[in-house]
């Protein structure tokens, strides 16, 4: 069991922020949890920087206000670490998973963050090319997050996320089979410092 956990996402305009936060809500909801899934938008263009949240709970969620103290940030472009305060309000102990094709260590170093805070990070950029054939870091990033967390059973994660991508893409077996199989790398793939 856990107490109320909330999550803040950084991407892009388009990187799919706001999916995926929608995604590990349907996910979360079909376990049990109860849930929340919002964006938050800056200028509604592609490239622009954009927020998603979500309040995942074992009790009904009763707040509905922007999340001010995030307990995970998930950073679905590695441009934005630098450009935008990705760590403003973490809490203690806080989790960072951002799309990044180095080292962990070398990133929080780079960041300068707390060394209570958590930081971990997987090449979800390269990940998505190679098993979907785009770049779409959102879905290996759900992977890396929930790797991270164990929030939900690896399977049923995985099963939850099969119902929804069929459900997007019915009849589109390769883009569903395509993103199962970067959210399963960026699981094994994901590493921490």
């Amino acid at each position: 069991m856990f107490d109320l956990l909330e999550i803040r996402w950084h991407g892009r305009g388009g990187q799919g922020a706001k999916t995926a936060s929608i995604l590990l809500a349907k996910i979360a909801s079909a376990t049990g949890k109860y849930v929340q899934a919002f964006p938050e938008y800056g200028p509604e263009r592609m490239g622009a920087p954009v927020l998603a949240y979500n309040r995942l709970d074992t009790h009904p969620v009763r707040h509905h206000c922007q999340i001010e103290a995030p307990d995970v940030v998930i950073v679905l472009d590695p441009t934005l670490v630098g450009t935008v305060d990705v760590t403003a309000n973490i809490k203690k102990g806080g989790i960072i998973i951002v799309n990044y094709d180095g080292e962990a260590g070398k990133l929080k170093e780079d960041m300068g963050v707390d060394e209570k805070l958590k930081i971990y990070c997987v090449d979800a950029n390269n990940i998505s090319v190679e098993e979907i054939g785009r770049i779409f870091p959102n879905t290996p990033m759900l992977g890396a997050f929930n790797s991270v967390t164990n929030l939900i059973d690896k399977e049923e994660f995985m099963q939850g996320l099969r119902r929804e991508l069929q459900k997007k893409f019915p009849s589109r077996s390769e883009i569903v089979e395509g993103n199962l199989n970067a959210v399963d790398r960026a699981y094994r793939e994901v590493q921490g410092a």
